[in-house]
């Protein structure tokens, strides 16, 4: 080692101890990849923090939301029971009325129809209303099944139930009818309702149509009568196929094919045509 008071002598570079290594460089590396990780760790913290704050401010706005829907439902109730105290009269005795307040209480889930007693019983009288309705439907209905096979149009059904009612009796439309028989069909009494066309067919005798029934149905609304070959061209069945949906009703009595043309005429005789096998239970 050259003495520092001898010529030519220059320092040497320092050395940090704890490193080791020259002016300490080589111990800052290890610190800083620590520091690193503590940032990532601290931003990924943030966030969930964040997040969960985000999802709590969206749980208070829910459940905030959700209060002020139930607030203005309460109000609605409310007024649509004035409503109806006050309308009362007007609601019983005029369909077109009724079928109003009927679908001004289907818009908040208020079912008049639900119990024959309760608010609505006591107040309008539109629950009994509608069991007695559906006791003459049921009375309508038994009286006519020798001749229909227990299949009726809404319209017959509607005239026959206004002539069974008198002339002084509360008028009903066939709407009411149509909800009279719904409640009927929650008894599990056998009675359905058919669409066909424009109108409805009423099932008085537990019965199960067939997609091939429906479908035959239709076309015959159409043009008033079907026959096989009609079928044939229409649907793009096989002869057969028609030939059955069309079976059984000459043989039971019924409307069955009329002429030789083989014409199936008539809506309501093609659908006693094709269900008086099905309601009899006999398929022979």
């Amino acid at each position: 080692m050259r003495n520092p008071g001898l010529p030519g002598w220059e320092p040497g570079p320092k050395r940090d101890a704890a490193s080791g290594g020259p002016g300490g460089g080589a111990g800052r590396g290890p610190r800083s990849g620590m520091h690193r990780r503590g940032v990532g760790a601290g931003a990924i913290a943030k966030k969930k923090l964040a997040e969960a704050k985000y999802k709590e401010r969206g749980t208070v706005l829910a459940e905030d939301q959700l209060t002020q829907m139930s607030k203005q439902l309460d109000m609605f109730k409310t007024n649509l029971e004035e409503f109806a105290s006050k309308h009362k009269q007007e609601i019983r005795k005029n369909p077109e009325f009724r079928v109003q307040f009927q679908d001004m209480c289907a818009t908040i889930g208020v079912d008049p129809l639900a119990s024959g007693k309760g608010f609505w019983s006591e107040m309008l009288g539109v629950g009994d209303f509608y069991y007695e309705l559906g006791v003459q439907v049921i009375e309508v209905c038994l009286a006519l099944k020798h001749r229909n096979g227990g299949l009726i149009t809404l319209e017959e059904l509607h005239q026959q139930v206004l002539k069974g009612r008198g002339k002084f009796a509360q008028d009903v439309s066939q709407d009411d009818l149509l909800r009279a028989i719904k409640k009927l069909k929650a008894l599990g009494s056998g009675f359905g309702i058919i669409p066909v066309g424009g109108t409805y067919l009423i099932q008085s005798v537990p019965a199960e149509l067939n997609m091939d029934h429906t479908v035959v149905l239709q076309l015959a609304e159409k043009n008033g009568y079907v026959t096989v070959s009609e079928i044939r061209a229409s649907l793009k069945w096989e002869t057969e196929r028609a030939r059955q949906v069309l079976v059984g009703a000459p043989a039971q009595g019924g409307a069955g094919l009329a002429g030789p043309a083989g014409r199936w005429r008539g809506t309501l005789l093609a659908a006693r045509a094709l269900c008086r096998p099905l309601l009899t239970g006999d398929h022979s």
